[in-house]
């Protein structure tokens, strides 16, 4: 009897699961990096009194070269941040001065909110980090969703586990659960307005929140994204910066 009900739950997760969790999290990966992009987008960062709205555009290149610069509002326009592979600068117009951010600084608020220089800094394809595992298929916002765990294979990571909650369809996840090594819960992102963009799918609207703070979180609403874009290599030094 053993033998038998052994057998019905292996054909049961062989049918379950048709695709293993590196294909989907491939899929993911493939939908959401690019050799370039340039996106422009508002960021709402919701605190515990009030909240305050930043405009923005940003170019990358890869996971090595990104650099993004502040529209509005005025006390925070023309901020500009480089980076080049594993290096953060940022410069100040208030100021007119350019620091690096590094060590245990990249741990802190991003712009005030529940980003971390840290978690702006990662574009690196998630299954070049982790290791993947189907937990189960279940249902979220009205989507059939694949329920993923994933296990940091290299040391320098934000976060040593991750749990993903992937659309069965379109290969979007719908939300991310960061951890710390201990298993606590440190960073929720969920997204939502999944377009069709060329041959991709993309989330139009991502809400980050940071689970050791109080406030609502951080809201990122797209409000254009292009891919395949012909980008300046001169905006990727820090000459640029301060132009």
């Amino acid at each position: 009897m053993k033998n038998i009900t052994l057998i019905i739950s292996l054909i049961f997760s062989l049918t379950a699961f048709s695709q293993t969790a590196e294909e989907i999290i491939k899929k993911v990966d493939k939908n959401l990096t690019a050799d370039n992009m340039v996106m422009a987008s508002s960021m709402t960062i919701h605190g515990k009194r009030n909240s305050r709205t930043l405009t923005s555009i940003a170019y990358t290149v890869g996971d090595e070269k990104a650099f993004q610069e502040y529209l509005s509002p005025a006390r925070d326009k023309g901020t500009k941040m480089l980076k080049l592979e594993d290096k953060l600068w940022i410069y100040s117009p208030s100021t007119d001065r350019t620091i690096q951010i590094a060590g245990h600084m990249l741990r802190q608020s991003m712009m005030g909110s529940d980003m971390s220089y840290e978690d702006m800094m990662e574009d690196r394809e998630l299954h070049e980090m982790y290791t993947s595992e189907i937990l189960a298929k279940e249902g979220m916002n009205g989507r059939e969703v694949y329920v993923i765990e994933l296990k940091a294979i290299v040391d320098d990571v934000a976060y040593h586990s991750q749990k993903l909650w992937v659309d069965c369809e379109r290969f979007v996840p719908l939300q991310q659960d960061q951890f710390a090594k201990s298993g606590q819960l440190l960073k929720r992102v969920s997204f939502s307005d999944v377009r069709r963009v060329d041959d991709r799918w993309y989330p139009f609207s991502i809400v980050y929140k940071d689970m050791l703070k109080q406030g609502d979180g951080t809201e990122m609403n797209i409000t254009s994204i292009k891919f395949d874009q012909e980008i300046k290599e001169y905006m990727f030094t820090k000459a640029a910066l301060k132009q």
